[in-house]
């Protein structure tokens, strides 16, 4: 039973509140005993523990010695693209993930390739991932490693050998859902959510029986198209929060595509929701409506998926502001009073601390610039828009863009210093509604004009700090330390009883800072950008520092060109380690690709539309490439002789380069190259693609920032 509020979170029966007061302040774990006795030395669960704290007590590696790391070992992964995975460590067997879903065991001590599972995703379905073909992991339990697989698949894997257990479809074969997100189990569960809002999918999250893969419940974030069947209780609320005239076409959103936490001692799971689809609210909703459960943290029976409470951080969501970032189970003393708090810092803009137990919202204040609300009423529990977010009439820029202010990189929660310390984000980004949108199957629907975005030169402008570690006192709800980084690429966060914070940047550097005020205490270059976050563990006695290097993710995060090749890698550090770091390849400065058919200006004109809507997500803005996927402005002389049989016959689809036959004609086709080419010839030098960044970009102005 429970008590409902679209502003507020829910409150629960009498007798679950008799209960919650007679809990100790202690986090119970949810991993298996088998596991327990390991847990320091190991990195057994996606967040080292249940409540996903991301901090190890360890403390061979600590201020006084962190000097002495070096490397230990580093494993080629065969990759080009974004490494996401957080590795699981058990019993000294390192399981991660690469991109394209493929799995890897490795010995944790010197990095030996144990085996390696390809689950071999048709190479097209990369096209239906906003951000990348990246995977975040896997889970462990009893002998199996469960994942994910970018196409929709739940594959369970002998741990000893991986050999295949079992695999289980959890999206309709052959739609727009794509899964990135690691797994996690609870209890006899394993549970899986799914990406793929923006190309017009409905939101759910799924629980799987552990040894057989049966679909045990399902939990949908948005309700149906009216008239149809509501599957559970808990969208009889969430329809109320909805117009009729919704645009059902599009799915609306709501996909679970990454944090969860649990609580074992309440038996509470806690999922993250994502964004609406589209984000234009006025053509989503248009007659309004808080449009549950979009951007909510839910809190469900892990045995029946049944609601218990729920808090919307970001109502009738118009920015593609995901609540679907790391989430966090702990204990801290609020104004006196010790409270068992899930923390998160959502894109939005806003650090919340609710009361795990019923919902309650405790703290809401700033992390970072934002410009679309004012604050969070503590009465209502709702942001108080300024309308400088408002985008259906005219263009606005607003802050945070689509990146947020804290993205999907984990943040950590260090026990011994009260401190949470978060990757930072600061951006901008111009909101133009498209007069003429209409949903379209398979495409990237967000209601925005991308014609416009595309002409407006100011969405390339960067703060001048665009990314920062920020070290965040959740109890008072202030910012206590911040790094600036000099690159737009944040990455994931590991504290740890050494007193250490460790976190690389896309810039190529790892480092680690002093958990009490950020002072830098040691740092590698190792040569390819890192986004993923590190974990630490323990094999015969030594500490290991271990993270994944490989750049990749949404391209409306790296909006930066890369000197060096991308070749994905595994590094693990210890004291006194003596491995070299491998040797990198510096990108060649190309020349740009020279004209070769009659352009045209009409033709270039209608190709520049074309490319906006088609090419631009991965390709980036006015064919200048993000840096991860290839810059067309260079491609060579065969590759525009085959163009057509590539984009329209899907040559390169092995490569992850779909057919597009479905969107354009051979005709299309030609006017893109024709833009293209155009964009080439309009290159001044060989080696401006390696200086774009320097030269085209200068910093926001500071009127432009939120206090």
């Amino acid at each position: 039973m429970i008590v409902c509020s679209t502003r507020r979170s829910l409150i629960v029966v009498a007798a679950y509140v008799m209960l919650i007061s007679s809990m100790t302040s202690a986090i119970v774990s949810a991993q298996p005993a088998s596991q327990s006795a390991q847990a320091n030395v190991d990195w057994p669960l996606h967040g080292r523990t249940a409540g996903e704290e991301r901090f190890s007590p360890l403390t061979d590696i600590n201020a006084e010695s962190v000097s002495r790391l070096g490397l230990a070992w580093s494993y080629a992964t065969g990759s080009q693209r974004g490494l996401e995975a957080t590795p699981i460590v058990i019993d000294g067997v390192m399981y991660a993930t690469s991109t394209w879903s493929i799995v890897f065991a490795l010995d944790a001590k010197t990095g030996r390739e144990l085996w390696r599972y390809d689950p071999r995703v048709p190479r097209e379905t990369g096209r239906k991932a906003c951000c990348d073909v990246v995977n975040r992991g896997v889970a462990v339990h009893a002998g199996r490693v469960y994942f994910g697989s970018l196409d929709g698949r739940l594959i369970a894997l002998n741990a000893k050998d991986g050999s295949l257990l079992f695999e289980t479809r959890t999206v309709p074969a052959g739609g727009d859902y794509t899964i990135t997100g690691a797994p996690r189990i609870v209890k006899d569960k394993v549970i899986i959510g799914n990406g793929g809002s923006e190309y017009g999918v409905r939101g759910y999250f799924s629980a799987y029986n552990l040894d057989t893969g049966e679909l045990v419940w399902r939990f949908f974030t948005v309700p149906p198209r009216p008239g149809k069947p509501l599957e559970h209780e808990a969208l009889a609320i969430a329809a109320k929060t909805w117009s009729p005239d919704s645009d059902w076409a599009a799915g609306l959103g709501g996909t679970v595509w990454d944090s969860m936490a649990y609580d074992a001692e309440l038996d509470l799971l806690y999922v993250g929701v994502g964004n609406s689809s589209p984000y234009n609210r006025d053509v989503r909703s248009p007659g309004g409506g808080d449009n549950l459960f979009l951007t909510c943290i839910l809190a469900v029976r892990p045995d029946t998926g049944e609601l218990v409470w729920y808090y919307q951080t970001t109502p009738a969501e118009n920015w593609d502001y995901t609540a679907t970032q790391h989430m966090i189970l702990t204990g801290l003393n609020i104004k006196g009073v010790p409270r068992k708090v899930l923390i998160q810092a959502p894109k939005n803009g806003f650090f919340y601390v609710l009361d795990r137990a019923t919902g309650e919202l405790l703290s809401a204040e700033k992390l970072g610039s934002i410009n679309w609300a004012s604050h969070v009423d503590m009465q209502t529990g709702r942001p108080v828009e300024t309308g400088d977010g408002e985008w259906s009439k005219s263009t606005s820029f607003v802050m945070p863009g689509p990146p947020g202010v804290h993205n999907w990189h984990p943040m950590s929660f260090n026990p011994q210093t009260g401190l949470v310390y978060i990757p930072t984000l600061e951006n901008v980004w111009p909101y133009t509604a498209d007069p003429n949108y209409v949903h379209r199957p398979g495409d990237f629907n967000t209601g925005e004009d991308w014609m416009a975005f595309h002409e407006d030169v100011k969405w390339t402008i960067p703060f001048c700090k665009p990314s920062h570690l920020t070290a965040w006192d959740p109890a008072i709800g202030k910012p206590v330390w911040r790094v600036e980084h000099d690159h737009p690429v944040n990455a994931g966060v590991l504290s740890t009883g050494g007193g250490l914070v460790f976190q690389g940047n896309g810039a190529g550097f790892f480092a680690a800072y002093s958990a009490k005020d950020g002072t830098p205490l040691w740092k590698a270059e190792v040569g390819v950008g890192i986004m993923a976050p590190p974990v630490t563990y323990k094999v015969d006695g030594e500490q290991y520092i271990a993270v994944l290097a490989g750049i990749g993710g949404s391209p409306a995060i790296n909006r930066q060109n890369f000197a060096n090749d991308n070749a994905g890698q595994v590094f693990s550090f210890k004291l006194d380690g003596k491995s070299p770091i491998p040797p990198v390849t510096a990108r060649p400065a190309l020349p740009p690709a020279e004209a070769q058919i009659a352009l045209g200006a009409e033709n270039i004109e209608r190709g520049k539309g074309l490319y906006a809507t088609n090419c631009s997500r991965c390709h980036g803005p006015w064919a200048r490439s993000t840096g991860w996927l290839p810059d067309l402005r260079y491609s060579s002389r065969e590759v525009h002789d085959a163009w057509e049989s590539i984009v329209i016959g899907g040559a390169f689809k092995g490569k992850g380069m779909a057919s597009f036959a479905d969107r354009i004609d051979a005709a299309d086709a030609r006017a893109i190259q024709a833009f293209v080419l155009d964009r080439a010839s309009a290159i001044s030098s060989p080696g401006e693609r390696l200086q774009a960044w320097a030269n085209e970009n200068v910093c926001i102005p500071s009127a432009w920032v939120a206090d």
